[in-house]
């Protein structure tokens, strides 16, 4: 038998516990109704992009083996927001889930398999046994392996039962927004509208005339990524009036005409936007950078003949980097330029963007690698600004800090950029030297499991999970704290946070409107994610104070013993691939706690999956934070066992935040697994 992660150990797969099922028409599943399937269980929460990633991963896998294999997503909230059905049931929605949830807040049956981190994989086979146990993302070549497999040994058994599955499609929302992300401002002279008025004909993406009742032609119209039905809509100032649209509104992804009923371009989740400086964009030939996020690549819009084209990324998931841009032992990254040919590089859901006048150049949130990268529309050149892809909260020198999914970006006065760090519930500011020196700081957050609704000293301040981020006329920072459904503002000059609106349906995005289409007042635009539309918000005069206090994610605690702790992470490649040692060795492992003085030694970033921690006996409890990485490529062995040139290389990730309380009969081992089994 080829090598797998399968175990020789007959597990009996634990019952699927929780609160409600989504997807079923109404009907609870357990193991004895999938028997005679491959039922795959797939740990995951909606707030985490390598949960996303792995959505899109299996997709494939579903389709194709549609009559013998069973997905079924169990929702494990890490955030309080993500335990709301609602929210739940809207994000299977958003992400067009097309297999059954199992809805699980208390995380029973998250325990019952023992599931460590977000995402995590479970195969059970046709007679109910668990056969894999797979941490993280990008394991779907593993699967296709494993998966035909299993059908053979129980298609031989006669356990095996073909046909159709339990999902049942929900009622679709209808509208002419759906899920929308992001919102750009386009000022008179700029729209689709006013280039139908300027010269004389129709506008390229236009439904109907942009008027001066609806304030088009005066004030300007609104860009909005339609992010549930994978298009950009342009909208009057009154959020009503369709004055254009761009992409089919087919999943996929093409180039060519993007404007009206004729689009033949396609999006695929679109996200962010930034319409670039008049003279950049009439060199570059297009007016619109759209961070297209599923695809892992940025697109250009011309607003003047309505075309759409690739400006940036190849399509292929950024998952490993290697040679040069690979972290070291130190776990410093490669900050600088990656390439001058921008279609030959891989992204990885990029999610914002904003123009930097210091950079010169459009600045991306790449949130599926955690990092901060640039793309310059003239040269092409894609540069990494910041983050060396391990996922937390570290500030200090770019190409040593840690983000965690960037997913809004803003410029300030003075040129620097602030970020939404969305995972750890943060705001960050990346601060921009004249030089292009970048140095990233930390205003609001503690780290990844920190999170809650305070207001006060940014110190003990609290956001959760936000997605936007503005910067308002008297230079505080508005952010769109989405999981709390609420607008905060930050005060740089006192260090203190405040309340500006509540009551929002995840808000994704805020933005300044200095238009007075609405009042005489600058406004703020917020793009109300899960209420499919945009509304103008005051900027009250006193704003308010909250204090509901501050949460961490709760999960179980492993009770371990003071002093050594042998941590062993266990990977095993998949079938036809092998460990990527051409720069040394392809593992890697980086540990730090909470608090510090938690770990005596041990800490800190080398090479392979064990290490001897040493716990201190003067600290009840804390949280072990340990990152694994292994590389490993396709393909067979040449004669002299190096890997073959231009192999297909994949990076297996995961971060886990380990819970412990210490006693004297706990634990003195502890075993993760990145690819393996319990």
């Amino acid at each position: 038998m080829s090598e797998t992660v399968r175990t020789h150990l007959r597990v009996r797969a634990s019952e699927l516990v929780g609160r409600n099922w989504l997807n079923t028409g109404g009907k609870s599943l357990d193991l004895e109704a999938l028997r005679g399937k491959i039922v795959l269980l797939d740990f995951w929460t909606f707030c985490c992009i390598n949960c996303l990633h792995v959505l899109d991963e299996l997709r494939p896998l579903e389709e194709q083996y549609s009559d013998v294999l069973v997905t079924v997503g169990v929702h494990s909230p890490k955030f309080e927001h993500e335990a709301d059905p609602v929210a739940l049931a809207a994000a299977v929605e958003r992400y067009e889930i097309h297999h059954p949830v199992l809805d699980d807040p208390e995380l029973e049956t998250w325990k019952a398999y023992t599931a460590r981190a977000w995402p995590t994989l479970v195969v059970i086979d046709p007679e109910g046994y668990i056969v894999a146990h797979l941490s993280g993302e990008g394991h779907a070549d593993g699967l296709a392996v494993l998966i035909p497999e299993l059908i053979a040994e129980h298609e031989a058994k006669g356990t095996l039962h073909r046909g159709s599955g339990p999902y049942v499609a929900p009622e679709p929302t209808s509208g002419t927004l759906r899920f929308p992300g992001k919102a750009l401002f386009l000022p008179a002279g700029r729209g689709s509208a006013s280039q139908g008025e300027n010269d004389g004909g129709t506008a390229a993406g236009a439904a109907v005339s942009g008027t001066a009742s609806n304030g088009s032609a005066a004030h300007g119209s609104w860009l909005v990524t339609d992010t549930g039905h994978h298009r950009l809509v342009e909208l009057g100032t009154d959020f009503q009036t369709v004055l254009g649209t761009y992409g089919s509104g087919t999943k996929g992804y093409a180039d060519g005409p993007a404007a009206g009923d004729d689009a033949a371009a396609r999006f695929n989740e679109p996200q962010g936007l930034v319409l670039l400086p008049e003279d950049v964009a009439a060199k570059a030939g297009y007016d619109v950078v759209i961070a297209d996020s599923v695809n892992h690549r940025l697109r250009g819009l011309s607003l003047t003949d309505g075309k759409a084209s690739t400006v940036a990324g190849n399509g292929v998931q950024r998952l490993l980097e290697t040679g040069p841009a690979r972290v070291d032992e130190d776990a410093a990254g490669f900050t600088g330029r990656l390439s001058e040919h921008p279609l030959e590089v891989s992204l990885s859901s990029p999610w914002d963007l904003v123009w930097s006048r210091k950079l010169n150049a459009v600045v991306v949130a790449m949130a599926g690698t955690h990092q901060i990268f640039s793309f310059d529309p003239l040269t092409g050149a894609v540069s990494i600004v910041a983050g060396n892809g391990l996922e937390g909260l570290l500030d200090g020198p770019a190409h040593e800090a840690w983000f965690a999914q960037s997913s809004g970006l803003a410029e300030d006065a003075d040129g620097n950029i602030w970020v939404a760090d969305s995972e750890t519930s943060a705001l960050r500011k990346l601060v921009v030297d004249n030089d292009g020196t970048v140095t990233v700081e930390t205003a609001v957050g503690k780290g990844l499991f920190d999170f809650g609704f305070r207001d006060g000293p940014a110190a003990e301040a609290r956001l959760q999970h936000p997605l936007g981020v503005t910067v308002l006329p008297d230079g505080s920072v508005a952010i769109a704290d989405t999981y709390n459904g609420a607008v905060r503002r930050y005060d740089p000059s006192n260090g203190t946070v405040s309340t500006l609106a509540r009551g929002l349906l995840e808000p994704s995005d805020v933005i300044v409107d200095h238009t007075q289409s609405a009042g005489s007042e600058p406004l703020l635009v917020v793009v109300e994610a899960n209420q499919h539309q945009l509304v103008y918000v005051p900027i009250p005069k006193e704003a308010q104070q909250v204090d509901e206090g501050a949460s961490q994610t709760h999960r179980p605690k492993s009770p371990v013993a003071p002093g050594p702790l042998e941590l062993t992470v266990r990977f095993t490649a998949p079938t036809g691939q092998k460990l990527d040692d051409r720069w040394g060795d392809p593992t890697q492992l980086k540990i730090s706690s909470t608090p510090p003085e938690l770990l005596v030694s041990g800490g800190g970033t080398s090479v392979g999956l064990l290490r001897t921690l040493e716990l201190s006996s003067d600290v009840p409890e804390g949280v072990l934070h340990i990152t694994a990485r292994a590389a490993a490529c396709d393909g067979p062995e040449t004669e002299d066992g190096e890997i073959p040139d231009h192999a297909a290389c994949h990076l297996y990730q995961q971060d886990w935040g380990i819970p412990v309380l210490l006693q004297a009969d706990g634990d003195t081992e502890l075993v993760l697994d990145l690819r393996g089994m319990d």
